[in-house]
């Protein structure tokens, strides 16, 4: 089997390439990589020595998609990951309609002429904003949590946000564009009859993962604990209690892998959530607590009650559909994935830096 695989040198293109060559002898791997995100030239030698055929190309442009070698498979990790993107002053929003949409329809097109299946890694960040910040929620002194005793709208309990809840507007320029390209690549399978699949994933975290405050949020917290950097909780009192959940680029790769195996989508939903679930979920103070114990430690964290914009207090996925479609969950914890990237901060002390 030969696949193309978009955003390869990327944290999860590059973690999901490595994982999927370890299950799979005999796996063709074509990586595109425009290298536009800082980091991501440390893994082009590992990517190469592992037998990767890298191409320096760009998914915005057809032309770069021309010359690609006939695939089986193609994976679309590649696109500008930040829920703020387009609002926060580093991208403008048409960069993000042509990273995040554009692509999708090029690699589409480009999978409609080859007779590839095509695999789509979505986002959580594609529900709406309004209905999550409307959810009712008691605190503990660490962390959010659904209030018990009172009703809640559809798609959501205490397992987490399900597939059917809303995706009303607004859900950011970055969801947009995610929640566009699904409904391009479904139409694309079900008007053209390409294979595809879609995974909304959560937060994906592990060691060597390139970590900034709005995208890579374990990796750039406990780096930055580590190296006594400035550390800030922002809105919601400023007290660290918004809640995500979290899972390993491997874990991902291990339904990627049976999704390979798969053209027909009978019996298998088209779109799945993938995330750590409650049991694999966190506050920023929980996490804190964490590295002190880790590190040794208590950093002074600065509290800025007013929120960013789009920041939700609480965020969990429910991969039910996961579990009961592709018997799929994810093997590793949350303890490991913490020490996981603790371990990589320890041995790497310019990470900070070579992310940025």
């Amino acid at each position: 089997m030969k696949i193309l695989l978009t955003g390869a040198c990327g944290f999860v293109g590059s973690s999901v390439a490595r994982a999927l060559l370890e299950v799979r002898p005999g796996l063709e791997i074509v990586g595109l990589d425009n290298f536009i995100r800082a980091g991501s030239e440390t893994n082009r030698a590992e990517l190469r020595r592992l037998g990767v055929t890298l191409v320096h190309g760009d998914v915005r442009v057809p032309s770069d998609l021309e010359e690609l070698p006939r695939v089986d498979w193609i994976i679309d990790a590649a696109a500008n990951p930040s829920v703020l993107a387009g609002v926060d002053g580093q991208v403008s929003s048409r960069q993000v309609l042509e990273h995040n949409l554009t692509s999708t329809i090029n690699l589409l097109e480009l999978a409609r002429k080859q007779e590839a299946g095509f695999l789509l890694l979505s986002t959580s960040r594609l529900y709406s904003i309004k209905e999550l910040a409307a959810l009712p929620l008691t605190t503990t002194r660490e962390r959010f949590q659904l209030a018990a005793d009172k009703s809640l709208p559809e798609g959501v309990s205490a397992r987490g946000i399900t597939e059917s809840f809303s995706v009303a507007a607004p859900i950011s320029l970055y969801g947009a564009t995610k929640l566009a390209s699904e409904v391009l690549a479904l139409e694309y399978a079900e008007t053209l009859g390409l294979p595809v699949w879609i995974n909304r994933c959560g937060v994906i975290a592990g060691a060597g993962q390139f970590g900034r405050a709005d995208q890579g949020i374990v990796a750039y917290w406990i780096n930055s604990y580590l190296r006594r950097k400035p550390l800030r909780y922002l809105g919601f009192n400023g007290k660290g209690q918004q809640v995500r959940d979290a899972f390993h680029p491997r874990d991902l790769a291990m339904i990627v892998n049976k999704q390979l195996d798969t053209r027909d989508a009978k019996g298998h939903p088209r779109t799945i959530n993938l995330g750590g679930g409650e049991t694999n979920s966190f506050s920023l103070a929980e996490l804190s607590l964490w590295c002190a114990q880790r590190f040794g430690f208590e950093a002074t964290i600065a509290a800025e009650p007013s929120p960013r914009p789009l920041d939700l207090p609480w965020i969990i996925m429910d991969s039910s559909r996961a579990q009961q479609s592709w018997e799929w969950s994810p093997a590793i914890t949350l303890q490991e994935i913490f020490e996981e990237v603790a371990q990589h901060a320890e041995a790497h002390p310019g990470w900070l830096e070579l992310s940025r």
